[in-house]
């Protein structure tokens, strides 16, 4: 127990999360989520959670939710392995041990069945394993069941808090904790990564429809599959990661099976898993693919839950998507830490495309980051960055007190843009000179985009701020962009407090009607100007 205790002791921020929920339960909300990167070991926060939680539960028990045999089995073994104090039972088909335990692992797919839940009694807490299925009717039937919504702590957990038929909103009330991946790389909890683009010619994304959001699977795997997509991948990954185990995500079954075919062909390899294979064969393929005996797996969307192979180096994107919470779920497969692990490798599979903005390997992180040069990393390309902001910060700092003295409300996006928010997703911003100290300006509109003036002068900072200032009183009403405006200092909406709900925006307690409303319209602009950095120069 002294080995699995000093293997399991959480990391500051397994921490933080469980604190941040503590803290969140003792407000008004009872239905919160955390979002950590795959690797970031979810399970060994919410075993400790549970642990720390179960004297208050005065003899009530912990009911964690999974959608997935894989899940399930995985959650059960790791609470055990965290917290040998917890008795563990599973909950799934023909399984039925929530007696005399204080922690049952269910199936959602078993408390569908209205007998099968009403049969566990004494829930006191509820966790939610990848909580962005949770809009879904069975878990909202399920979680109202167990009082969720009556005031029974709930945390739901994910590596990326997006669901394509929405109606997250209505489950989760906050998102407490959130951890980026590129803070794991640089903090050493995952590995570095680096992307390559495998282009296929004769690969036309733009006759692949959209649907619920993303491509659709079966034009997708028709295109790739008519393109010779197969042969083209396994012959960069010959190329660039041929002494790397990896998977290859892939859109179709059949496609899945075409690629394995082809790393066969080229002398690399690989077997396929998909989602209806007989249970003994993909146990043992996996088996396989554990011991060495094959390279790469290939599967049709199966491994982004619930796959554990942190020997996996190269991760290869054979299904182009427009959802970077998906693509997160794939690459993520590839980064967590193994012993003589370097790195990971993530081949890109691209094609013509120019009515889909797809996911890429900048998506990764929250943060605003420059594409990776050819051959750079996501971390190196991130400290590149910070190295430009840093020779700018001599200037920088004494300019910050121009525009916090101003009496117009000039906020800051993530990147460190400031601008003036207006009405409608509409802003006046500037972007940095070419001359030391010199400023441009910009104005942002959501039909247009961003626009510069019919004469692309340079200013100096305070004569830049007062040209903007300027065009926002004749632009909008002076309640829209003052720091005095009356209505800033009452308490806020229920219609701005839904809305930061919605976005997942932090509200601090006490906060007032206007700090609300500059944290909403930051993180708007945060997203409409996320091309732009204070560095940014007109072409």
């Amino acid at each position: 127990m002294p080995d699995n205790q000093q293997r399991f002791t959480p990391r500051p921020y397994q921490t933080e999360a469980i604190q941040a929920l503590a803290a969140g339960w003792e407000g008004d909300n009872s239905r919160l989520a955390v979002v950590l990167p795959t690797g970031a070991g979810k399970t060994v926060v919410f075993a400790n959670l549970i642990s720390g939680m179960l004297n208050q539960l005065n003899g009530r028990r912990a009911l964690v939710i999974a959608h997935s045999k894989e899940l399930i089995d995985q959650a059960a073994e790791k609470i055990r392995a965290v917290r040998p104090d917890l008795r563990v039972g599973i909950v799934k088909a023909q399984y039925n041990d929530h007696h005399d335990v204080d922690v049952i692992v269910a199936s959602i797919q078993t408390l569908a069945v209205e007998r099968r839940r009403k049969a566990i009694q004494d829930i006191g807490l509820i966790i939610v394993d990848e909580c962005h299925h949770a809009a879904a009717r069975t878990y909202m039937e399920t979680l109202e069941h167990f009082g969720a919504w009556r005031g029974v702590p709930v945390a739901g957990f994910t590596a990326t808090m997006t669901r394509q038929g929405g109606g997250l909103a209505e489950v989760w009330e906050e998102v407490v904790f959130t951890l980026d991946i590129l803070d794991m790389i640089r903090d050493g909890y995952l590995v570095d990564v680096t992307g390559k683009r495998v282009v296929v010619e004769g690969l036309n994304l733009d006759k692949v429809k959209t649907r619920n959001g993303d491509l659709a699977d079966g034009q997708l795997g028709q295109a790739l599959d008519d393109s010779g997509a197969a042969d083209v991948v396994a012959d960069a990954y010959k190329e660039f990661a041929a002494d790397r185990p990896g998977v290859v995500f892939t859109p179709t079954v059949a496609t899945a099976q075409t690629m394995a075919d082809a790393f066969n062909e080229a002398g690399i390899t690989a077997a396929t898993i998909w989602g209806d294979m007989p249970k003994e064969a993909r146990q043992t393929a996996l088996k396989w693919y554990e011991n060495g005996d094959v390279q790469v797996l290939t599967n049709c969307m199966v491994l982004t839950e619930g796959f554990d192979a942190p020997w996996t180096s190269c991760v290869v994107i054979a299904r182009p998507t427009k959802s970077p919470g998906l693509y997160c779920q794939m690459v993520g497969r590839g980064l967590r830490l193994h012993d003589g692990k370097q790195n990971a490798l993530v081949l890109d599979v691209l094609g013509a495309s120019t009515r889909h903005k797809l996911a890429s390997i900048v998506d990764l992180t929250g943060k605003d980051v420059s594409a990776p040069k050819e051959g750079q990393s996501l971390g190196e390309a991130s400290d590149e960055d910070d190295l430009a902001a840093a020779a700018l910060g001599e200037v920088e700092w004494e300019d910050v007190n121009l525009f916090h003295e101003s009496p117009v409300r000039w906020l800051q996006t993530d990147a460190g843009l400031w601008f003036i928010p207006l009405k409608a997703s509409t802003y006046l911003f500037l972007i940095r000179g070419i001359e030391p100290g010199a400023y441009r300006l910009r104005y942002h509109d959501p039909a247009q985009g961003v626009l510069a003036p019919g004469v692309d002068n340079e200013y100096p900072l305070a004569e830049a701020m007062a040209w903007q200032e300027s065009r926002a009183r004749q632009l909008v009403l002076p309640a829209f962009f003052e720091r005095a405006a009356r209505h800033r200092d009452r308490a806020p909406s229920a219609k701005q407090r839904a809305l930061c709900r919605y976005k997942r925006v932090l509200v601090p307690a006490g906060s007032t009607a206007g700090e609300v409303s500059d944290l909403i319209d930051i993180y708007e602009a945060s997203q409409a100007l996320r091309s732009y950095t204070p560095a940014a120069v007109a072409a």
